[in-house]
């Protein structure tokens, strides 16, 4: 027997024997691994990671792409478009496989949460209001739990993910700029599943609405921003009603309720506050950012790190809003619209009052005035704020306009003059970005 021949022979051997013995036992043993490393999570999170969530994601793309609605969806794309139906099925496979995360306990908890934790703990002072112990003490151990924000930063994710770390893993609805390699990698194994924003593809809206829906009757606790975006202006957005729709239409309340646990995030410094306003007063949401921006941004905020003179982007804050259970208020459950206007209501009534905000709001509010004048104008304006949103830092209204002040002199948005504190010329849509966060509640 020719020498080539007997390695080739070898080599089909090995390769038999590996698909065969060792790869299924090599599976098998990381399987086990996962499913302790679940179990041990589970025993501390308040709402366990629930099995829809721990299936593997092959079997989640087969089960969404013979779904019946989504098969019939096929049906319907091929007759418009003209196209084979096998060719419109292996483009519902393509959407499918885009959407469906590939969720990690090790991942999400072993890496995410950590990273979180420390990202966030040395970026903010982050703070948490009261309205947290209120918001879920009463919701069914077996409901299906959607956290809804306001969309303030990119940071969002982040903040979001550390403080619910000990509820349970989210799984959020992100848009197209985080399907980057190698991004989009850890993104899905963190459980997220990307959405097409602007895309109006029935057959894709009907993959979408579907896996959407399955979550939601698996009981998946998720994460969604009802905005649809970042806020260009710092003010609370309309709400976009599509995701919320797709729950309602796949709810089935006799045999799990569905509860919205409205989440209020506010920033004294938004990372991203210079895009978002060019991308305002250009009248597009494009957001002029590219990686080397990015990367620009975080090495000289690591190189101030090191030197000691980084301090902080000031406070982070997040409240908890009263929970809203649909089978305890039957007449949001068929009304897209009347849900989202009630969820963002409820977001937009617990807002956090930073120092930031405050200041910036002061000075709109009266123009020009003296550090004793605004702190006489805080006391009037912000009666009963405080303890309704969250607990203002060092409980001191002093120190509160002492430390706006502060920050918004070292960004050079403000100025002062004789004691006197004025917005810098051109900055006034700086000043309004914070202000904005906060207007509403006036």
């Amino acid at each position: 027997m020719p020498l080539w021949l007997f390695v080739l022979i070898l080599l089909f051997a090995c390769v038999t024997f590996a698909s065969h013995f060792l790869f299924p036992s090599v599976r098998w043993f990381f399987r086990r691994r996962a499913e302790r490393v679940v179990a041990r999570i589970n025993q501390r999170l308040e709402r366990p990671i629930q099995p829809f969530k721990l299936a593997r994601r092959t079997d989640m793309i087969q089960r969404l792409c013979y779904d019946p609605e989504v098969t019939q969806a096929v049906v319907d794309h091929s007759r418009v478009n003209k196209v084979r139906e096998d060719v419109a099925f292996e483009l519902a496979r393509r959407y499918a496989r885009e959407i469906v995360p590939s969720f990690s306990a090790t991942a999400y908890f072993g890496i995410a949460i950590r990273l979180a934790r420390v990202l966030s703990n040395a970026l903010y002072r982050v703070r948490v209001g009261d309205h947290d112990s209120q918001s879920t003490q009463e919701v069914d151990p077996d409901a299906t739990v959607i956290f809804v924000m306001n969309h303030r930063s990119n940071m969002d994710y982040v903040l979001v993910t550390y403080l619910a770390a000990n509820r349970s893993a989210l799984s959020y609805a992100v848009g197209e700029w985080a399907r980057v390699w190698p991004l989009s990698f850890l993104i899905k194994a963190m459980g997220a599943y990307f959405i097409r924003r602007k895309s109006r593809n029935a057959l894709y809206r009907r993959v979408l609405a579907r896996y959407v829906q399955m979550a939601t009757q698996g009981g998946v606790t998720q994460a969604l921003f009802p905005e649809g975006g970042l806020s260009l202006d710092g003010a609370i957005a309309p709400p976009k009603k599509g995701l919320l729709k797709y729950i309602l239409d796949g709810a089935d309340l006799t045999a799990r309720d569905v509860v919205f646990v409205p989440v209020a995030l506010n920033y004294d410094r938004v990372l991203e506050d210079r895009i978002l306003m060019a991308a305002d007063a250009s009248g597009t949401r494009r957001f002029r950012a590219g990686l080397g921006v990015i990367a620009g941004f975080a090495l000289r905020t690591l190189w101030q790190r090191i030197n000691g003179r980084f301090h902080g982007f000031g406070y982070a804050a997040v409240n908890f809003g009263p929970a809203l259970s649909l089978r305890r208020n039957p007449e949001f459950a068929q009304d897209a619209d009347a849900l989202a206007s009630e969820v963002m209501h409820r977001i937009a009534s617990v807002v956090p009052v930073l120092p930031v905000p405050i200041v910036a709001l002061m000075l709109r509010l009266s123009g020009p005035q003296t550090r004793v004048q605004m702190e006489l104008n805080f006391a009037q304006s912000f009666r009963g704020l405080g303890a309704d949103h969250m607990k203002l830092p060092r409980n001191n209204r002093g120190y509160v306009v002492e430390y706006g002040l502060d920050r918004l002199l070292s960004r050079g948005i403000i100025q002062e003059r004789d004691g006197v504190y004025s917005v810098i010329p051109g900055q006034g849509a700086a000043l309004d970005f914070y202000a904005n966060s906060i207007r509403h509640l006036f």
